[in-house]
């Protein structure tokens, strides 16, 4: 009976130290060995943010407006704060085309023809009495300026941004309108204050508006 006993009882032992190397053994195994699919839900790294930050940051939703050219050939205004790159066209003055079918109040090029317009009719209608001739030009341009002038102080490819920039204008005092229009096949969304018969009084707008720090163009669109 005692060797029976005696037996049970080391056999019990060794199989407890058999069973705890054993459990060792798998422990250290599965450490050691990669798990699968561990790596797929990996989060970014910092460098990785930073390097997608600085990507983005000159990154201008107006770039696909341009086709080949670095720029645009006519400025486009925006204001700052906003994915749309800022026109800083101040002292300059857009020419648009009117167009019938489209808002009066969107843009379009700059018409060289229709500028020379005025110069070609004085010319042809140039008579013996100069001065007289002068002074009935002058008196044309004063009293019936044949432009339309607007204030862009915002151009924004949706018009929700358009409308957000118009509400904070709003509440600075500044009443605006937003006009549409297609370039390059998408749609732009234009804050513009006016309109203005006057290019003395769009002059004084831009210059309050200017100094309020906001980046603005005077456009003119021909009636």
């Amino acid at each position: 009976m005692k060797n029976e006993r005696g037996g049970t009882l080391v056999g019990f032992i060794v199989g407890v130290v058999v069973g705890l190397g054993a459990a060792l053994a798998v422990a250290v195994y599965v450490t050691k060995v990669p798990v699968p699919f561990m790596n797929k839900s990996q989060s970014r790294s910092a460098d990785q943010d930073a390097a997608e930050a600085q990507k983005n940051k000159n990154w201008d939703p107006n770039a696909p407006m341009y086709g080949k050219n670095p720029a645009p050939a006519v400025p486009v205004a925006t204001v700052p704060g906003t994915p749309a790159s800022g026109a800083k066209a101040a002292g300059k003055v857009v020419e648009a085309k009117p167009d019938a079918k489209a808002d009066p109040k969107a843009d379009a090029k700059a018409d060289p023809k229709a500028a020379a317009k005025p110069d070609a009719k004085a010319d042809a209608k140039a008579s013996a009495d100069p001065l007289g001739d002068l002074a009935k030009a002058k008196a044309g341009t004063v009293d019936g300026d044949v432009f339309t002038y607007w204030v862009q102080v915002g151009s924004f490819r949706s018009a929700e941004d358009a409308e957000s920039q118009r509400a904070k204008l709003s509440l600075s005092g500044i009443e605006t309108k937003i006009s549409e229009r297609e370039l390059s096949g998408k749609q732009v969304f234009r804050v513009r204050v006016g309109p203005f018969d006057k290019k003395d009084d769009a002059d004084k707008a831009k210059e309050k508006m200017d100094k309020a720090g906001l980046e603005t163009a005077l456009v003119r669109v021909q009636r």
